[in-house]
């Protein structure tokens, strides 16, 4: 089998890579191909920016007589320029879809998430019928849904394409550490403010109680793509790890009580410090936390054959000890860590 993974470098590529069988041969494509040391050097590397125009005719190219197209592609910041997070992410990704017809590749999977979706009741779970709508205060959730009509469209006029798409819960891993807190965190909060929170010596953690969250290892994601590209399912597939994480699990994790604050004093605060450029996380990420759906594995479990390896609140605490290690991947631009904040 041979295949094309766009954002290939990223949290999930990365895991990817791992998981992949050592007998499938792999193009990746990323803006800055990483050093070649593992797990980079298992793939032939292309330097494409998908979200340049007339980027799907080199896409294309590199997707002639493969197997399937993997697009993980994805921008997360700069959170205050929709204008360059709309022209990767929708973009980029229509320029993929269409290179991917261009090349007549049989299989099409693309990395949606839990946040395509519309707004629900944390107090039940829906599976892969829930509208996707996204939260409308959210770029990044305004994007996924987008995406998500732009696979419709290919997988109405293309019947001869096989289109999946993975919606999963947060991704975390230990070497994705130093990127994530760049992301939601920046440079206000120091590496060893989170060394001193694991140690469990923060007395309260004041969240809203409605702050209901599922997260899942990026190698259990990985595991399910490779199921995927296996079984060619087609359709959506909900990805997330149990149980789901509230406010007081996440005090506990920190050794911390939780008290609880209304959900408008936490938007109002993200609200403010991001507009001071006090810390990169936009309003809309908070909306999105709060009104995400809780995911039914239902499809994965039964369909996909798949099953995660690590709890939920494993992964989150070895995201929170890797911020605080400041751990992740030299060899990746994305995943580097920045050795300047301690």
């Amino acid at each position: 089998m041979r295949i094309v993974v766009t954002g290939a470098s990223g949290n999930v590529g990365t895991a990817l890579l791992r998981a992949l069988p050592p007998d499938v041969e792999v193009t990746a494509v990323a803006r800055r191909a990483p050093a070649g040391r593992p797990p980079y050097s298992r793939a032939k590397w292309a330097a494409i920016d998908i979200g340049t125009p007339g980027a799907e005719e080199p896409l294309a190219d590199l997707m002639l007589g493969a197997d399937a197209v993997v697009h993980l592609a994805w921008l997360i910041q700069p959170s205050r320029d929709e204008r360059a997070l709309h022209r990767t992410n929708v973009m980029g990704t229509k320029r993929v879809f269409a290179a991917a017809v261009g090349a007549r590749v049989p299989h099409l999977v693309h990395m949606s998430s839990v946040g395509a979706y519309t707004r629900a009741d944390k107090s039940r779970r829906v599976d892969e019928r829930w509208p996707v709508g996204g939260i409308a205060s959210s770029s990044y959730s305004r994007h996924k849904s987008t995406a998500e009509r732009l696979l419709d469209d290919v997988e109405r006029d293309n019947r001869h394409l096989t289109t999946s798409r993975l919606r999963p819960g947060l991704i975390m891993q230990a070497d994705a550490a130093s990127e994530i807190k760049r992301f939601f965190l920046g440079p206000i909060v120091r590496p060893a403010m989170l060394r001193f929170a694991v140690s469990g010596r923060v007395p309260v953690l004041p969240l809203p109680s409605g702050l209901v969250l599922q997260f899942v290892h990026a190698d259990d994601v990985a595991h399910a793509i490779v199921r995927v590209l296996e079984t060619r399912l087609p359709g959506a597939v909900n990805i997330a790890a149990e149980p789901v994480v509230g406010p007081r699990d996440l005090a506990e994790l920190v050794g911390a009580r939780h008290v609880p604050i209304p959900a408008s004093v936490l938007r109002g605060l993200a609200a403010a410090t991001w507009r001071l450029h006090a810390q990169p996380t936009s309003p809309g990420w908070v909306d999105l936390a709060l009104g995400a759906p809780i995911l039914s594995t239902d499809r994965a479990r039964t369909e996909l054959g798949w099953k995660p390896t690590r709890n939920s609140r494993d992964v989150v605490r070895e995201l929170l000890v890797g911020m605080g290690e400041q751990d992740g991947l030299p060899q990746s631009p994305p995943l580097a860590p920045d050795r300047s904040e301690d």
